[in-house]
């Protein structure tokens, strides 16, 4: 859709469902930018709630996608900020570089780059190429939700394409990720209960202000209310969990029972507080974000 009226009739109903048909190529977006499916994720959902909340004031929207990406692109930004991943937002290149039209690397080797080599492209270079390499915009679209000026665009995609090259020759230098044993431990426990369907177990390990996410769906707070979600896993009786990882770290991950072969369908991430469960990030309903996930070690 290209344009929105948020006084038209209908207008919240709408706006919901084309938020709900873009969330995939946001998290697209969102999971290059941060290293992690888990945490782009994450940037999608406060994303959402700005675009919700700015929905309501903000009148004629020419452009639905393009005013959802500038959201999404400056929420990025903070989140890297917060995190202290980035040094500079910009690019220290040469305005009058212009890029190689057919590209060092192919648009489809591209879009396979793992996560983590995109990590290591300064922030205008990974998000001009992966808004242009990945998501196919164009480069007034890039200019427009970025704030720089076209040239601008060309060098950082120059750089960055260059960039990736070299990294996809070099091997993976990546360390090995060390293993939380006393989390394993808990997680396996989660696991034994979940499995023999024993959900009042389960309820008794939340916090008293626990917080869930059930991603694409809802959010809840309260031990009172996030009882309520082991509820509807008591009703899906054709699945099942195991402890692996995801992204590097510790996760649940979801297999229909009857498909074993299949791979997990989606995963569930916990983090605890002195024993106890603290937040639930559930990926029933972003499920999309398993094309981005790195499972195992």
């Amino acid at each position: 859709m290209s344009m929105l009226s948020s006084t038209d009739a209908n207008a919240r109903d709408v706006f919901n469902r084309v938020l709900g048909e873009l969330r995939p190529k946001l998290h697209r977006y969102t999971a290059r930018m941060t290293g992690s499916a888990i945490d782009g994720e994450d940037v999608v959902q406060d994303a959402m709630l700005k675009a919700i909340e700015a929905f309501s004031v903000a009148g004629t929207i020419v452009n639905v996608e393009g005013w959802m990406f500038r959201i999404i692109h400056n929420t990025t930004l903070d989140y890297l900020r917060r995190r202290g991943r980035q040094s500079a937002l910009y690019a220290d290149s040469d305005p009058d570089m212009v890029a190689d039209p057919a590209s060092v690397m192919s648009e489809h080797e591209i879009a396979a780059t793992s996560l983590r080599t995109f990590m290591q492209l300064p922030p205008a270079h990974r998000s001009c190429v992966i808004l242009m390499d990945v998501l196919g915009h164009s480069l007034q679209e890039i200019a427009d939700l970025s704030g720089l000026t076209i040239p601008a665009v060309k060098a950082a995609l120059h750089k960055g394409r260059l960039r990736l090259r070299e990294l996809a020759q070099t091997p993976d230098g990546r360390a090995p990720s060390v293993l939380d044993e006393a989390e394993r431990g808990r997680l396996a426990a989660y696991v034994d209960r979940f499995n023999a369907r024993d959900f009042d177990a389960l309820r008794d390990l939340l916090a008293d202000d626990v917080r869930l996410d059930l991603l694409g769906k809802s959010r809840l707070q309260g031990r009172k209310d996030v009882s309520r979600y082991f509820e509807n896993y008591a009703r899906l009786v054709d699945l099942r969990v195991a402890v692996g990882m995801a992204d590097g770290r510790l996760a649940l991950l979801v297999f229909e029972t009857d498909k074993p072969a299949q791979g997990p369908i989606y995963i569930v991430v916990l983090e605890w507080r002195e024993g106890r469960i603290a937040h639930i990030r559930d990926f029933h309903y972003a499920r999309y974000a398993m094309a981005d996930i790195e499972l195992g070690g």
